[in-house]
């Protein structure tokens, strides 16, 4: 298992929270992965190798999707799926699911969280990374939920936390 020392999760919003829903050729969400992206790279230049994506569609598969690209550039990079359930994917769209499971498969390794569903598993997950990590990278627009729940978790762990920006404005604005 990585140092905790050196090992940076990830918390977001998923695509009902985005202003662009699922449309990721929205340049508010070319923008979020331009801002993912740069602090995954400040992260690895800070010394974090270990990077760890609860795989929830929207914003967690953005960071996965930057890692595995970081981690492309540098081969000591390492890639953890913490998954909350086995069937956690079993409801998204179609298209969704292939690229969670081809993600999960590029992963170097997977922690598969809790062995069935249940009302808590997500904030079990959130738990597990923010507990395996010293650096949390969000994407939060500031609304209550479970991504305001692990921002406020990590912070009673005494985590750095870097806050990305979600932008709310209108397309073209």
């Amino acid at each position: 298992m990585p140092a905790r020392q050196e090992s940076c999760c990830f918390t977001g919003h998923r695509p009902a929270k985005l202003p662009w829903g699922y449309n990721e050729r929205d340049p508010r969400c070319v923008r979020l992965k331009e801002r993912i992206a740069d602090a995954v790279l400040l992260a690895y230049q800070e010394g974090y190798r270990h990077f760890l994506c609860g795989m929830a569609q929207g914003c967690d598969l953005y960071f996965c999707e930057a890692v595995l690209a970081l981690r492309e550039r540098y081969q000591e990079v390492t890639v953890e799926a913490a998954i909350p359930c086995p069937t956690q994917a079993d409801a998204w769209p179609e298209a969704e699911r292939d690229r969670y499971r081809e993600l999960v498969a590029r992963c170097d390794m997977e922690t598969m969280v809790s062995d069935t569903y249940s009302s808590t598993c997500m904030q079990r997950r959130d738990r597990y990374i923010v507990g395996h990590a010293m650096l949390l990278i969000a994407a939060f627009d500031g609304r209550p939920g479970g991504t305001a729940r692990t921002l406020e978790y990590a912070a009673l762990r005494k985590l750095e936390i870097i806050q990305l920006p979600i932008d709310r404005a209108p397309a073209g604005i």
